[in-house]
């Protein structure tokens, strides 16, 4: 083994070792596409495999793109697999075809086929991890596409040296030294003809704008942009532990929703400081929060952009209660008092469905009054099943404000019914002067309009007894003269 190829294998080993990469009794599986990066990925990693303590399989994916060529990539990493006694596994798809059923871009599409090709793997329990043959110079490309594309902070992090089960042991190597490393070994690859296709964008700067910049800018600028994506993570990493800290402490998971104070939203620590143009600083901590937010939600945070982020903060900080605005992919923001609430539609399937979700919750069901034993009434609308039970009531009892609500039997009459609440209901409910709509007393006791749908209420011969949340009608309260009262009681189904 030459000196060269030595030094280049201490220090792939050492990058594995810094990023915790492998471990010891690890089932690795080397993504080997046939081009050189992969081919000495491979190879590097047969030499090593010993130290590591991992056993190594060759997992391929056919795209289908280049015909023939393709198959013959597929068959050359087949073969060099079995020359180096390795399993090999493969899996295909035609990605052109996925990606037009979804209306995506061939690069795009050809990625996520790819790692779900890997995520099957590993589900299957064949590996438990991936090698993949990121390097220096794809770091530094990768980089470069974000700026131009335009990019956040944290999108300078460019390619991670571990994201889940996927590892890049080469992601501090450059090019050049791959190539040197298979003359060495007298080992060829495959040239992928799409790598030469400079109407993509990675291509165009592989062939155009990093020649440039190393020759006539700085012949360092490799090596400094990947410090900038090395720095850039360490920034991200701070920042996701002190976000998952304050989403922890500040936002609440109801059922179908998360809600978020609007104060804590956009002061979500204590920091008094504001920058020389009397912008607060708090801006970086409130747009991560709210990007935070949204992943939790959704469970990435594809789609969503920095317009999105400000329409967020336009309602939270401009609309009034009750507003709402649509994110992509079926989530619907909504202003709730001095609360944000997040929530995602269970079906997208067509333009409707999110608007479907939000309309009103209707039910109706009739009380026997004839009957005074124990009644209960499952309300499977919203989740809930009432009880109501005849008992002797107390001459001396006064206080008629206990939990449950009490309501005088005498005073029933039939129809008695349990139904959802409408919109111009009214009533007084005990030590109210006068009759008030409920949609107001909803509003007064800062009900969301989101949780009043299906609100229930209790009404005879269509006067309304009892509404969730609040007393007992007026005109239905136990007096001195009451023999037997209804009580009514909520418990969930």
């Amino acid at each position: 083994m030459s000196p060269s190829t030595n030094r280049l294998q201490q220090r792939i080993f050492a990058t594995v070792q810094h990023h915790k990469m492998l471990h010891p009794g690890d089932v690795a599986g080397v993504a080997v596409s046939g081009g050189a990066d992969s081919v000495a990925l491979l190879q590097i990693m047969q030499d090593l495999r010993a130290r590591l303590g991992i056993r190594l399989l060759v997992v391929h994916f056919n795209h289908q793109l280049r015909g023939a060529e393709s198959d013959a990539d597929e068959n050359f990493v087949a073969d060099l697999a079995r020359k180096n006694n390795l399993e090999f596994i493969s899996g295909t798809e035609d990605v052109a075809t996925w990606a037009q059923v979804r209306s995506c871009n061939l690069e795009d599409a050809a990625r996520k086929c790819r790692y779900a090709f890997f995520s099957e793997l590993i589900r299957d329990g064949r590996i438990t991890r991936v090698c993949v043959g990121h390097t220096a110079d794809d770091q530094a490309e990768t980089v470069l596409a974000k700026l131009i594309r335009g990019t956040g902070p944290a999108g300078l992090g460019g390619i991670y040296p571990v994201a889940e089960y996927v590892t890049r042991p080469l992601i501090e190597v450059r090019r050049t030294e791959l190539r040197e490393f298979l003359r060495t070994k007298d080992q060829n690859w495959r040239e992928d003809s799409t790598n030469l296709d400079e109407s993509r964008l990675r291509a165009k700067i592989r062939a155009q704008l990093l020649p440039v910049l190393e020759q006539d800018f700085q012949p360092a600028i490799v090596p400094h942009l990947n410090n900038l994506a090395s720095l850039s993570r360490d920034d991200d990493e701070f920042w996701n532990a002190l976000i998952d800290e304050r989403f922890a402490a500040l936002v609440s998971k109801q059922k179908d929703a998360l809600r978020i104070a609007i104060d804590d939203l956009l002061k979500p620590v204590s920091f008094s400081a504001h920058t020389q143009d009397n912008r607060s600083p708090m801006t970086a901590v409130t747009t991560r929060l709210l990007r935070r937010i949204l992943q939790e939600l959704k469970g990435d945070r594809i789609g969503f952009t920095s317009r999105h982020v400000s329409d967020v903060l336009h309602l939270a900080t401009a609309s009034t209660s009750g507003h709402q605005i649509e994110l992509p992919l079926g989530v619907t923001v909504e202003r709730s008092f001095n609360d944000l609430l997040f929530s995602r539609a269970a079906s997208t399937s067509h333009p409707g469905s999110q608007k479907a979700s939000r309309e009103a919750i209707e039910f109706h069901y009739a009380l026997s009054l004839d009957s005074q034993v124990e009644q209960h009434v499952d309300l499977a609308e919203i989740g809930t099943r009432l009880r109501l039970k005849v008992i002797d009531w107390p001459a001396m009892q006064r206080d008629t404000t206990l939990e449950p609500p009490v309501a005088d039997w005498s005073r029933l009459r039939a129809p008695a019914i349990v139904r959802s609440w409408l919109p111009g209901d009214s009533f007084r409910p005990q030590g109210r002067l006068r009759n008030r709509k409920l949609k107001h007393l909803m509003r007064e006791k800062r009900i969301a309009p989101r949780d009043r749908r299906g609100w229930p209420v209790l009404t005879s011969a269509g006067e309304i007894v009892w509404a969730r949340g609040f007393p007992v009608a007026q005109e239905f309260i136990a007096e001195k003269d009451t023999r037997k009262v209804l009580t009514i009681s909520e418990e969930p189904l």
